[in-house]
């Protein structure tokens, strides 16, 4: 089994910060692509930004140029930094992981999700 464990969130004023981590740990020979989604109340949940085992990166038009997404390969950990945080950034933050096991299949995991409120 793979766990995804999520720490980061919190309460920020608009214009903040708040670093989100998120460490898979469990039966994995690897991970490929590493992401972060949200969930606000009543919306879809929406991809974020996305990072390959390679380091290529994705994200979605409303926080470029304000979130960075990074991974550390040898701790299996995806981070997301969040920078100039607006209200509409708040949700609660889910990470996704495409993990490899040993035998070479692959499966797609999800963190419990952590809550990011922006005050105005």
């Amino acid at each position: 089994q793979v766990q995804l464990v999520e720490s980061g969130g919190g309460l920020v004023q608009a214009g903040g910060s708040l670093r989100l981590s998120c460490a898979a740990s469990g039966s994995i020979f690897s991970i490929n692509a590493m992401g972060w989604y949200r969930q606000a109340p009543g919306k879809q949940r929406e991809l974020v930004a996305s990072i390959t085992s390679g380091g290529r990166t994705n994200y979605a038009d409303s926080v470029k140029g304000r979130f960075t997404i990074s991974r550390d390969n040898a701790k299996n950990t995806v981070y997301l930094q969040m920078n100039s945080l607006k209200p509409e950034d708040a949700a609660v933050y889910y990470c996704n992981a495409q993990v490899v096991v040993a035998s070479g299949g692959w499966s797609t995991y999800w963190g419990q999700g952590t809550q990011v409120t922006v005050s105005s």
